[in-house]
């Protein structure tokens, strides 16, 4: 009996490990931190910088003297938490308890309000006041899920991106029309080369040894 065929293997690049900010939320920007789940997993914040880097980048300032190592062990937990949840609502299976009770916990600190001070060039933020403790930047990603869950609304654009490989979860504009991948520019192109490949490869078999003399 011959082996089982197996499943082309996709090179993991630079670009595969790139950190994503178009999920359409601060949550499903922390989900895209893996890629191509849940067929080949790609770690896209593991380690310290690229915590700094996916932080900068969802515009969450931590406050000085953070443990970036526990920071970055809490983070991965909310992810696979919030990618329980999260892919629940498109395939409808249901999410583990624990799931559900993490993002709870997680949800239950009081973020910091942002504070205003008058200047002499008018109303500015207060510095300092975007700073936050490990378990307020963990309280404001939870309470995004949650709002993302509850919010009937938002839950009708949350899409998966129509590529085998990619699978990010997204959210859909508001207005205009829904995308089938999640960036025209990274999965929506490759798709339309490979159709365009197999479209030539096609038309290659297609052809008769008189029309290719000709």
């Amino acid at each position: 009996m011959g082996a089982a065929p197996q499943e082309p293997r996709t090179r993991v690049t630079a670009r595969a490990r790139d950190l994503r900010f178009d999920a359409g939320t601060l949550s499903l920007n922390l989900v895209a931190t893996v890629g191509r789940r849940p067929a080949g997993p790609v770690e896209r914040m593991g380690d310290a910088e690229r915590l700094a880097a996916w932080c900068r980048g969802v515009g969450l300032t931590p406050a000085p003297g953070y443990e970036a190592e526990a920071l970055l062990r809490s983070l991965h937990a909310l992810r696979d938490a919030a990618y329980d949840i999260a892919s629940s609502l498109l395939d409808g299976h249901r999410p583990s308890p624990a799931s559900v009770d993490l993002v709870n916990e997680l949800a239950a600190p009081e973020p910091p309000a942002p504070r205003l001070e008058l200047r002499p060039d008018g109303v500015r933020q207060a510095p300092g006041s975007d700073l936050l403790t490990e378990d307020a930047l963990l309280s404001v990603v939870a309470r995004d899920l949650t709002g993302l869950v509850s919010d009937a609304s938002r839950r009708e654009r949350l899409t998966r991106c129509a590529s085998e490989v990619c699978r990010m979860l997204y959210l859909n504009p508001p207005s205009g029309r829904p995308r089938q991948w999640c960036s025209m520019r990274r999965c929506g192109n490759n798709a339309k080369a490979a159709a365009h490949r197999r479209r030539r490869a096609a038309t290659g078999e297609g052809r008769s040894p008189e029309s290719d003399a000709t």
